[in-house]
């Protein structure tokens, strides 16, 4: 049986391309996906393969990592794996600078593998699966095992703050729809892609939340013995095991004819396997266990729900929905109707009917709930403007906005109800009927007799008075109202806000008792100050804000933070708890925000530690992301009006939170710009909020540019007492620098070796701190920047330091 493994091994070997069995890869050598030369390099016991691997579907080839036995080749790691595949005339080379590049049949290369401050002498495919590149000295200093895609190989960790990302189908390596991120807690948690790191969202986890230690890190090791292990590291140099998930001890003895891998599988489920070198394969784990599919969230994309058929779970769009993809129905689901503009059309709701779905289970947060009838849940989703389902539970109507997510029928362990939502005309059921009738052009104006002129004028001036007399004393009884109107929310209460702000309303009592009575300071606004407190008997932690400036404009900060935040969910938004509103006393409660402020962390003294470079650029793209969400992601857009490092607040994970929306600006959701007076702090302003002219989203993007710098350089934009005269203004200094070439003087106590990455980063908030508005991105094409999935073009010279 053994020969017969080995011949058919060889003609694996022989049927995927020439082969280079080396166990030093030198400078210089060549890879090409053609026959006639090699296109993969082998470990030394021929076990594993690195090169072109050829795809089954749609043709190309993907640089990767494969075990070579078995009848099917099976891909353990894929470079680049979300650019397209490249065509027959590539080619992959360790060129002359020690990087490993393919360069395609255009001439152009792209970099797999590098050390930014090493240069690489050779590579190897090590017998582990692991590709290395070593520097003259014989040590690694790249290896495939530090950047897993889908895959852990015996001797392989996953650190805290990395995850694995399932590949999108069997055949298609691509990122998938599923994650399983090691948090910096010691959890070890199973998602769906582009969610949050909450409970909401995840669908198995190990149970092993400890809490974030600095001096401590965790990882899950996968040993050559096939033990999966989440470990502990101190700063000490002690490690000790968290938790053994499982242990092969039965085959613990043959690891070294034994390859073991633990997958996240394209379906969401976590696999360990044994691959034995007679080509046979074994399962012998997978987390979570389940028969239904259906329990994993995100196994039927958006506004589609899973049912069981067979035991096989089966995506169905829900009616009035088609699928997004026609072969693939895991996808999700999008409308096949248009959708109307309710606040344009009084008579909207006539363009919709209400379908329901009985037995329905989901997993996701309502913008609004209230105790009511079917038929009376039915009505209000009908008549909301901004709600396109609801979910009816028997007592209770729960609104939601599209896209509506982990849906599926029949399945206990979730809330069950009927699921109400809006469907309209089908597109392909729409006629030229349909098309607006044309308005007809007004008759022609006859001329009049200089008579017929002069009562027309009498008439009109006569209009005019009247016009004029009513607009005077409207206003004066306007303001009489408005005055009434404040006198009684003092004594009252009744905030008078949209009843879909759903806030846990606190009594003055509590609060007070919460707070100590008021007698932990964190900090203190121009409206009031900010308390520590305690709720549930001291088991969670939270800051009540108390507005001690309650005239009229302390009433309009009261109800702008409370409608700005009161409907928003975001992990980098500080979360609004609740609120108290009792006579004249207004207080509002947030989550407990455990590292204070940004400025506090990054405006230090000399020997004071500051954050590092990396810690402070995940803290810029976090922000980034916050405010993107207030501009694109909410229902009405929301500009902040007064980003700064004060405003952003550090959790007890090192999450950044952007929080005070005092000042906040809340827009229609089709409104771009708006007239409003002057707000903000000095030194973060834009340039038109002194120019009379309608303000944007791009306000908020200038008042980043000059935060961006701040953080990057950890001192305030204007200071006094600086070695340089020049660098007084840092936003003038950074472009300075950046023009010479010198971007190293931001920030002489620190060596970034990424002298790409602090280019960029000073390009991007350059580019934010233009005087012209038009010239500043999104906060969506910040991100992007940042996150480096789009080029940064050179910013030109903002126009305030130009002259």
């Amino acid at each position: 049986m053994d020969i017969i493994a080995v011949i058919i091994t060889c003609l694996l070997l022989m049927s995927v391309g020439t082969r280079v069995e080396t166990q030093q890869i030198p400078v210089g050598a060549t890879l090409a996906p053609q026959s006639t030369t090699p296109s993969f390099w082998l470990s030394p016991s021929a076990q594993f393969a690195f090169g072109f691997y050829s795809l089954e579907q749609g043709g190309g080839f993907v640089v990767a990592i494969w075990l070579v036995s078995g009848e099917n080749k099976t891909v353990v790691w894929t470079a680049q794996r979300n650019d397209p595949p490249v065509t027959s005339g590539a080619k992959l080379q360790l060129n002359m600078d020690g990087k490993l590049v393919i360069i395609d049949d255009q001439g152009e290369e792209k970099v797999i593998a590098a050390n930014s401050s090493a240069k690489a002498v050779s590579a190897s495919v090590l017998d582990s699966g692991n590709f290395v590149l070593y520097n003259s000295k014989n040590d690694i200093i790249w290896q495939s095992f530090d950047y897993p895609t889908d895959t852990l190989l015996g001797g392989q960790s996953l650190p805290n703050g990395h995850q694995l990302v399932c590949s999108s189908s069997q055949n298609n390596h691509s990122s998938g729809r599923f994650r399983l991120k090691m948090q910096d807690d010691g959890n070890l948690v199973l998602y769906p892609v582009d969610t949050t790191d909450t409970g909401t969202d995840a669908y198995w986890d190990t149970e092993t939340r400890f809490g974030l230690n600095r001096d401590e890190e965790y990882q899950y090791s996968l040993d050559r013995n096939g033990t999966l292990r989440i470990l502990n590291e101190s700063s000490n140099g002690r490690t000790k095991v968290i938790l053994i998930v499982v242990s092969n001890s039965s085959l613990a003895n043959d690891g070294n004819r034994i390859i073991y891998r633990a997958t996240l599988n394209y379906d969401g489920i976590f696999h360990l396997y044994a691959h034995f070198k007679n080509g046979s394969t074994q399962n012998l784990k997978q987390w979570p266990q389940v028969k239904d599919m259906c329990s994993v969230k995100g196994f039927c994309g958006f506004n589609s729900y899973c049912t069981l058929d067979d035991d096989q779970p089966l995506c169905s769009c829900l009616s009035g929905f088609i699928s997004v993809h026609q072969n693939d129905s895991t996808l999700g689901c999008k409308r096949s109707f248009l959708k109307e503009d309710c606040r344009e059309k009084k008579d909207s709701a006539t363009s919709y009917e209400m379908k329901s779905e009985e037995d329905i289970g989901w997993v996701d947060v309502p913008y609004f709930m209230a105790e009511m009838s079917q038929e009376e849940c039915s009505a209000a989703c009908l008549a909301d403007c901004e709600c396109e389902a609801a979910f009816y539970d028997g007592a209770s109507c729960m609104k939601q906005r599209l896209p509506l997510r982990y849906l599926t029928r029949q399945l206990r362990d979730y809330r069950t109800s009927v699921l109400l939502w809006k469907v309209g005309d089908s597109l392909s059921n729409r006629t030229e009927n349909d098309n607006p009738v044309p308005v007809p052009e007004p008759p022609p104006i006859k001329a009049t007799s200089n008579k017929a002129t002069v009562h027309i004028i009498v008439i009109t001036s006569v209009f005019s008075l009247l016009l004029c007399s009513t607009i005077v004393i409207s206003s004066h009884y306007t303001y009489k109202i408005r005055i009434l109107k404040y006198k009684r929310l003092m004594e009252t209460g009744n905030l008078g806000l949209n009843e879909e702000v759903t806030l846990r309303r606190f009594s003055y009592s509590e609060l007070k008792r919460a707070t100590n009575n008021f007698k932990i300071e964190l900090g203190k606004g121009s409206f009031g100050a900010v308390y520590k407190g305690a709720l549930e008997k001291g088991k969670r932690l939270i800051a009540v804000k108390r507005l001690e400036k309650l005239v009229e404009e302390g009433e309009r900060e009261f109800q702008a933070e409370m409608r700005a935040i009161g409907k928003t969910r975001h992990r980098n938004l500080v979360r609004l708890l609740g609120f108290c509103a009792e006579g004249s006393k207004r207080l509002l409660v947030y989550e407990y925000m455990s590292n204070g402020s940004l400025g506090n962390l990054i405006f230090v003294g000399k020997n004071q530690r500051r954050p590092e470079w990396d810690e402070r650029v995940r803290i810029a793209v976090e922000i980034a992301r916050g405010i993107m969400y207030l501009h694109e992601e909410c229902e009405a857009p929301i500009i902040h009006c007064d980003i700064k490092p004060q405003n952003i607040l550090v959790d007890e994970f090192w999450t950044a939170k952007i929080s005070d929306f005092g000042l906040a600006k809340l827009l229609m959701p089709d409104q771009t710009r708006t007239m409003t007076g002057a707000r903000g702090t000095r030194g973060y302003v834009a340039p038109e909020w002194n120019k009379n002219v309608p303000i944007s989203v791009k306000t908020d993007v200038y008042s980043y540019g000059i935060m961006l710098l701040e953080i990057l350089c950890c001192r305030r934009n204007i200071e006094v007492h600086v070695p340089e005269p020049e660098a007084v203004s840092l936003s003038t200094w950074a472009y300075n620098c950046f023009v010479a070439g010198k971007l190293n003087k931001l920030f002489p106590w620190e060596v970034v070796d990424d002298k790409t990455a602090v280019e960029n980063m000073v390009k991007v908030a350059l580019w934010c701190i233009q005087d012209e508005a038009f010239l500043r991105p999104t906060m969506k094409s910040v991100v992007l920047m940042l996150e480096g999935v789009t080029d940064i073009a050179i910013p030109p010279c903002p126009a305030s330091y130009s002259t």
